[in-house]
């Protein structure tokens, strides 16, 4: 499963403003004004605007996201009954992997708009990532009832009963994502993991294949077909795809994160055969170097 990056998007229906600083050089006012609530909502949803916007393009290091995060807080204060700031305040504690702080803002956020779907889909994953499963398909499901056609969330569906080992229901899942947007690698993806753990290595190769034809930058799928053509004896093709892989991302020369993205037991087996091959070892000893220089300070 690849760690797909998908973005929450808030349509308040208003503009991204620059928030006005009052100036504070005045030592004395003649009166003091009235303040309306309105106007401090109006404040915080500019807040939350201007957080949307960090989210999307500019949340890249952690004083970013720790500056959002005091911007997020500070819009729930000025416009609690809005729904949209405590979902842009969940949103950047997942960022955080503070998944009990999200649950927390994303339960006041339904509780002010039960009909919002992607509150309830932000609700599924944060529960998958702590294991929670029967919480993490209760809320998907309760989203999907009102967006019955995110792609998205039809493969956190499909991640969870594969989790669940419901393999026939994964498929169904995985398949309905596909369906919905047929470019969907991802769920594409994970059709091929259930196959080859079913022993259908060749119908796994098959939807590999096509999940390259679809975006050939993928890591995952180049790997996975790899082990499965090493596995059919097409060593040199193998060695050509897993080299590609690596080079795309490293990380899956890494056993434990691959059962992370739901690789199953056949497949680690396989992929533990290939990786210790003299020529991937070679690769992914470079690699290791190269993340090494990278991250070096």
């Amino acid at each position: 499963m690849s760690k797909y990056r998908w973005v929450f998007s808030l349509l308040l229906g208003i503009g991204i403003w620059s928030i006005t600083k009052p100036g504070f050089s005045q030592a004395l006012l003649p009166y003091t004004p009235e303040v309306k609530v309105d106007q401090f909502e109006e404040k915080g949803i500019d807040l939350a605007q201007q957080v949307q916007y960090l989210l999307r393009y500019r949340l890249d290091d952690s004083a970013t996201v720790s500056s959002a995060t005091s911007m997020a807080l500070l819009a729930t204060q000025l416009a609690p009954n809005r729904y949209e700031t405590w979902s842009i305040l969940a949103l950047l504690y997942v960022r955080q992997s503070q998944y009990d702080k999200s649950l927390v803002a994303l339960q006041k956020a339904v509780s002010l708009e039960p009909k919002n779907a992607q509150n309830y889909f932000l609700l599924g994953r944060i529960y998958f990532q702590k294991g929670d499963y029967t919480n993490a398909e209760a809320n998907l499901e309760k989203g999907l009832k009102i967006q019955p056609n995110s792609a998205e969330a039809l493969f956190d569906l499909g991640n969870i009963k594969f989790k669940l080992d419901q393999l026939p229901e994964a498929v169904a899942a995985y398949q309905k994502a596909v369906s919905v947007d047929k470019k969907f690698w991802p769920a594409m993806n994970n059709i091929g993991l259930i196959h080859y753990e079913q022993g259908d290595i060749l119908g796994a190769i098959k939807i590999w294949q096509q999940v390259i034809s679809i975006d050939n930058k993928q890591a995952e799928p180049q790997l996975a077909l790899a082990v499965a053509l090493y596995q059919q004896g097409q060593k040199e093709v193998a060695y050509t795809k897993a080299k590609d892989a690596i080079s795309l991302d490293p990380q899956y020369a890494d056993l434990n994160f691959l059962k992370e993205n739901l690789w199953g037991k056949n497949l680690i087996h396989d992929t533990e055969i290939l990786l210790n091959t003299p020529d991937i070892q070679n690769v992914v000893k470079s690699s290791h170097k190269k993340i090494k220089t990278t991250t070096s300070p």
